[in-house]
């Protein structure tokens, strides 16, 4: 059984980009992530310590977008992938989606970003 904690819209500004400007004023992005783990215990239980915290996960995955600059979403979303998935075993998995409003791109857009999924697995495997 697999279980998903997500947390949505996260909003972090930092400077990531292939352009000087971005990597010098930076600018908003937002991330989405969904953690697969299994939660039959502490939805047993209702104790903290029987799942996974979200503020914590927030946390690392903040300080891992934001502690270097990148010029690749690939790469930033990577970052957060990986950090969670060594912070938190409980996680089997972790799905990131990162949200670059702003991007310099010279057209009318919505949204455009990067998903990348990981797993514990995988990357045991790596």
């Amino acid at each position: 059984m697999t279980d998903t904690i997500f947390i949505k819209g996260l909003v972090i500004h930092a400077r990531h980009g292939v352009m000087e400007h971005e990597t010098e004023v930076g600018q908003r992005f937002v991330i989405d992530l969904e953690l697969c783990a299994d939660l039959g215990e502490s939805s047993r239980t209702d104790r903290l310590a029987d799942t996974v915290s979200y503020s914590n996960v927030v946390a690392s995955a903040t300080a891992a977008f934001k502690n270097a600059n990148y010029r690749l979403l690939e790469r930033a979303a990577g970052a957060v992938a990986d950090a969670i998935l060594d912070a938190f075993p409980r996680i089997t998995a972790v799905k990131v989606t990162v949200h670059k409003p702003h991007a310099p791109i010279p057209a009318i857009f919505d949204d455009v970003g990067v998903i990348l999924t990981r797993s514990r697995q995988a990357k045991a495997d790596a």
